[in-house]
């Protein structure tokens, strides 16, 4: 059994381009952004262990954040959990495994979450 390093950022609230309807494209929508990511952990963290043998959560966050390219449209919230997974395959090759859940705020009647959650591997 191989070990895993989860690193989670949650709850991220930020404005994007996204959606089908009229009344969604032109102007923001707020989403909730959660991103999990999986790295291959060193053998042992020691107390004094510098934080290149991690990943820095910020990185996390500046993907679902700045990261997004501004002006740019995703018709659906799917695309922009795929641009979140590339960003951070492409900054970091220590990561394996990326998963993206995204909630549209806009749309919720009841305080329910409505939205999709995507995991993406690193291929080959």
């Amino acid at each position: 059994m191989q070990d895993q390093l989860i690193l989670e950022v949650a709850n991220i609230t930020t404005d994007v381009l996204t959606g089908i309807y009229s009344e969604e494209t032109g102007r923001p929508q707020p989403l909730r952004i959660s991103i999990s990511v999986a790295l291959t952990p060193e053998p042992h963290f020691a107390p004094h262990t510098a934080l290149a043998a991690s990943k820095n959560y910020m990185d996390l966050k500046f993907a679902a954040t700045r990261g997004l390219p501004q002006g740019v449209h995703f018709t659906l919230i799917e695309s922009i959990g795929d641009h979140i997974a590339e960003t951070l395959f492409l900054q970091d090759t220590r990561v394996e495994r990326v998963t993206v859940k995204i909630v549209k705020l806009a749309i919720s009647e009841s305080g329910e979450d409505i939205g999709m959650t995507l995991t993406r591997h690193r291929r080959g």
